[in-house]
């Protein structure tokens, strides 16, 4: 069942501009001096727990970049999931499509990161995966009616495919990242696409390429605009990025500030209040 409540019904009436379907996860983060080996047992020095997830992040940074929200997602009927569902409303993120289900426990993320910012990450995805068609059709007004829709890959495939491809057909603008990356991602997901967003290892999963540079970036980047992409664009940590489109004849490397690296994974606000 969806979540209800009054915010749902006040978004009803205000349409969100940005629809995100996919995860929802709990991240149980411990910090440590350094990484565990195989087998051994080594002291933290701090533990927290926090909401993450592929979907729910990009949801947050929308709604707090001013962007009116709406989260498709299903979590468990749990404390865990209850939890997430709070914390949506709180971002001011439309919860009337935000599932729960007793049939698995809301999906977790075991993160263990060390001093150097490197990181370990265990996902059980749970809830995640029994996002469904019927859950597709029910937020199928929500969807069509969106500015941008974006999709990961922490839900099922076939039910991401199937988003962007409800969103496609209502032309509404599609973002996709492939994330965690699959060798043999289903061809559509490249037309379906009109902005296709990777890091270097997942575009090295996708095309076979290896991405070390902005050169191979960029390489890469036309294998995955030969398969119907409107939009590329492969990220790159501390060297920024590279675009390529279809106006543009070359691809386009956009640099970044160099910033000291804290931790590696996508740092949500919580993590940030936490240090």
């Amino acid at each position: 069942m969806a979540a209800s409540g009054e915010p749902g019904r006040q978004w009803q009436e205000e349409v969100a501009a940005v629809v995100v379907v996919g995860s929802c996860m709990t991240d149980l983060v411990s910090l440590t001096s350094r990484l565990p080996k195989t087998g051994e047992t080594i002291h933290g020095h701090k533990f927290f727990i926090g909401f993450g997830g592929k979907g729910a992040n990009q949801c947050v940074q929308a709604a707090r970049l001013g962007a009116k929200a709406s989260m498709v997602c299903k979590v468990g009927k749990d404390s865990f999931g209850s939890d997430h569902i709070e914390n949506l409303k709180q971002n001011d993120i439309s919860t009337e499509f935000t599932y729960q289900t007793k049939d698995a426990a809301t999906g977790t993320a075991s993160i263990i990161v060390n001093n150097e910012g490197q990181n370990i990450v265990i996902i059980v995805a749970g809830a995640n995966l029994l996002l469904n068609t019927e859950d597709l059709r029910e937020a199928a007004s929500v969807i069509s009616r969106a500015k941008v829709m974006i999709c990961q890959l922490e839900v099922t495939p076939a039910i991401s495919l199937e988003a962007l491809t409800m969103a496609h057909s209502s032309g509404v603008k599609t973002v996709f990242n492939p994330a965690p990356a699959i060798a043999d991602l289903d061809p559509r997901f490249y037309t379906v696409s009109d902005v296709f967003c990777c890091n270097e290892s997942e575009a090295e999963i996708l095309t076979g390429l290896t991405v070390c540079s902005p050169a191979d970036a960029g390489k890469a980047a036309l294998v995955l605009m030969e398969r119907g992409c409107q939009v590329v664009i492969i990220t790159l940590g501390a060297e920024g990025c590279v675009m390529q489109s279809r106006t543009e004849s070359v691809p386009k490397h956009i640099v970044t500030e160099k910033v000291k690296t804290v931790d590696t994974t996508w740092r949500p606000a919580w993590l940030q209040t936490q240090e």
